[in-house]
């Protein structure tokens, strides 16, 4: 049995860093998009979220000692990001078209960190109990 989960051959913090680069990205996409000629810095919360996921993905990294805390608080702003998102429902009329797009994106991708964590986490329980049924 593999010591570390992975998916589709990538480790969670690698995840991390790939799911808050493209939240990073699609929040500077959604603030230079803005219709207005004074854009609201409120576009680029996804932005703020990524880096955030970045900065976390990238520490797991550099410092396995404490992956899980990392790991965990990455969990955490996963499911910020997913009730965050959630405030689009219902979909309202002023509510414009870029603005219910970012709050999907933050759906999807916390439901999405949120899933491959808690089968990381899983995976981490199981691998203890067998290190222990030896």
């Amino acid at each position: 049995m593999s010591t570390q989960y992975t998916f589709l051959g990538m480790s969670v913090p690698q995840i991390g860093i790939i799911n808050g680069l493209i939240l990073i990205i699609w929040g500077l996409v959604a603030y230079f998009l803005q219709d207005s000629e004074n854009p609201s810095i409120t576009a680029m919360i996804p932005s703020f979220f990524g880096m955030t996921l970045l900065l976390l993905g990238f520490l797991s990294i550099w410092n396995e000692v404490n992956r899980h805390h990392y790991m965990h608080a990455s969990m955490v702003l996963a499911l910020l990001m997913l009730l965050g998102g959630v405030r689009v429902f219902p979909i309202d009329d002023e509510m414009s078209n870029l603005a219910i797009s970012s709050h999907l994106i933050l759906i999807l991708s916390g439901v999405f960190f949120i899933v491959i964590g808690i089968k990381s986490f899983r995976f981490a329980r199981l691998s203890a109990e067998s290190v222990l049924d030896r």
